[in-house]
């Protein structure tokens, strides 16, 4: 998941803060109806290889790799805590490279009332604008009060959710044998204004007994061995845009393996032109803090 510089690299950058920075029923339900609905989640740090899988269109990219480290803490009472950050380069050929780095800290009630974040964003030698803010649920509504860029208090309208809520409605649609799940969510990127309407498709449930082509950290762990897991891909819309044709092309799109406890694994995110993987490289469980 999950804003300052041109698509796809901007996509590049951000979208991945916008998914997994929470890491990652139906319908639009939001508050507290779903909150922990899916069980605790694991506390834990995982490190992703990003290498090109392939390009495609006019923007042609020649390489891309990188890393994502993200650090998942907390618990249903005091809340979620959310560290992320993602290095990439990308090569564009004849010597041009763009290099990005990401950094995203977030803190989101367990109920889907509160979420605060900040977001700060590298590109080569120049420094984006951060994002600093933070956002309330009052009643049918979300307000939104931003420090950075600019200091500016708004509402969101309509039944959104926020990035951690977002996998738990995304499991618990999974675990109730739902196919397709449509949210709409807000994660405080591109310049902290940004709503994407998101559509989930869901595959089938993967038991944690079935055997794997290739294993990786998280799959060779022992609290995970014995997990179901979901194949999911998230297409993010922008929802300001309007449809072309009767039909509306995604910003980004993002597959990955689903664990009920929150985790994911084999990454692949497409931004159009070009489709970049997320092997996990390196997952250590934490000590999860029971509620009090």
């Amino acid at each position: 998941m999950a804003s300052s510089f041109p698509l796809p690299v901007r996509a590049l950058v951000l979208s991945v803060a916008a998914t997994l920075a929470a890491t990652l029923g139906s319908g639009f339900a939001s508050g507290p109806a779903l909150a922990g609905a899916s069980g605790p989640f694991l506390a834990h740090q995982a490190l992703y290889e990003l290498s090109l899988v392939k390009s495609r269109g006019s923007s042609a990219i020649n390489g891309a790799r990188g890393r994502i480290v993200y650090d998942f803490s907390g618990n249903a009472c005091e809340g979620y805590t959310s560290q992320f950050r993602q290095v990439s380069e990308l090569d564009s050929g004849e010597g041009k490279l763009t290099l990005s780095d990401l950094r995203s800290t977030s803190w989101e009630d367990a109920e889907g009332k509160s979420y605060r974040f900040k977001i700060a964003t590298r590109m080569n030698d120049t420094d984006a604008a951060p994002v600093d803010g933070s956002a309330e649920r009052v009643g049918e509504h979300i307000t939104v009060k931003l420090k950075q860029p600019v200091a500016k208090t708004f509402n969101l309208e309509g039944k959104v959710v926020f990035p951690t809520e977002q996998i738990q409605h995304i499991i618990a649609a999974a675990r109730d044998g739902k196919s397709v799940l449509e949210l709409m969510v807000y994660d405080g990127s591109d310049n902290g204004e940004k709503v994407y309407n998101t559509l989930s498709v869901i595959g089938q449930p993967i038991p944690g007994t079935r055997s794997i082509a290739a294993p990786d950290p998280a799959t060779a762990n022992d609290q995970m061995k014995t997990l179901t897991r979901w194949p999911v891909t998230v297409s993010y819309y922008d929802r300001d845009a309007k449809a072309r044709d009767g039909e509306q092309t995604p910003v980004y799109a993002m597959s990955f393996e689903l664990f009920e406890n929150g985790v994911s694994r084999a990454l692949v995110l497409d931004y159009n032109d070009f489709v970049i993987s997320g092997a996990m490289g390196k997952f250590d469980a934490r000590d999860s803090k029971p509620c009090k």
